[in-house]
């Protein structure tokens, strides 16, 4: 069975609420990856889904360590929670870079995937920081310096270009509308744009495989769940077969 490690999609939101003379505050904590990691046990893919709050100490810090799994994915996650550990933070003392080691697990033979969002490729306010970094080198794709957001109000049905690439093997034809994508640039060597949006909004690559080193990467440049995959992308007979394609090219069984 193929394991995953999903880092990432989880965030919490704080609100204030006024009700005439008073008010109060309260916390909310959401996943986004609910619907994900349900379809990806239909396709026989076994995930560890470590959230955003969890990673700062939780995600690994050596090689051996990931060799536990066969892809990491990277969802809505900024490059900040991997840089700045509370050791580093709150104690001010050195620890191992965690980008760095990403890259040279991939290179050795990992998988990777970067799915999109306000906080991965750069992001919402070019938040996301992952531009000029170690796990760009890795990725098929070079992000933009600033904030690189494509929302799609009327939404874009995705196009494919490359009808033969293994991934795209049991998914449907009726491709559903998305609402938004990272604006990324493939890079010039190894690098294959499977999906795109249509021409006419401005054909920017929706789904990049590529290599590094021994490794297989791929950059989504689209969410998976809402508010960017809306409720019919979520509910399309194609997305099991879609993202679980993703994960087992990346992992070589596929």
């Amino acid at each position: 069975m193929t394991k995953l490690l999903l880092v990432g999609e989880s965030w919490v939101s704080s609100a204030s609420h006024f009700k005439g003379f008073d008010q109060f505050g309260s916390v909310t904590f959401h996943t986004g990856a609910d619907r994900f990691v349900d379809g990806m046990g239909r396709a026989g893919i076994e995930v560890t889904y470590m959230k955003a709050h969890e990673a700062a100490e939780g995600f690994p810090y050596r090689q051996e360590d990931l060799d536990a799994y066969d892809v990491l994915m990277l969802s809505d996650i900024g490059a900040n929670t991997l840089l700045l550990p509370p050791d580093v933070w709150l104690r001010g003392e050195r620890v191992p870079n965690r980008l760095t080691m990403i890259e040279a697990w991939v290179k050795g033979g990992g998988g990777l995937i970067m799915i999109g969002g306000y906080m991965t490729f750069q992001g919402i306010d070019g938040r996301g920081r992952w531009h000029r970094t170690p796990v760009e080198r890795a990725l098929p794709v070079t992000c933009l310096p600033h904030d690189d957001r494509v929302e799609i109000p009327e939404g874009a049905v995705p196009e494919v270009v490359d009808a033969r690439h293994p991934i795209l093997a049991g998914v449907p034809s009726d491709w559903p509308y998305l609402l938004g994508v990272n604006e990324l640039t493939p890079k010039a060597e190894d690098t294959d744009v499977v999906l795109r949006l249509p021409e006419a909004q401005g054909g920017l690559p929706l789904l990049v495989t590529g290599a590094h080193g021994e490794g297989r990467t791929l950059a989504w440049a689209s969410d998976m769940s809402e508010h960017w995959l809306p409720k019919p992308f979520l509910d399309w007979p194609g997305y099991d077969a879609l993202f679980g394609n993703m994960v087992k090219w990346a992992a070589r069984s596929l």
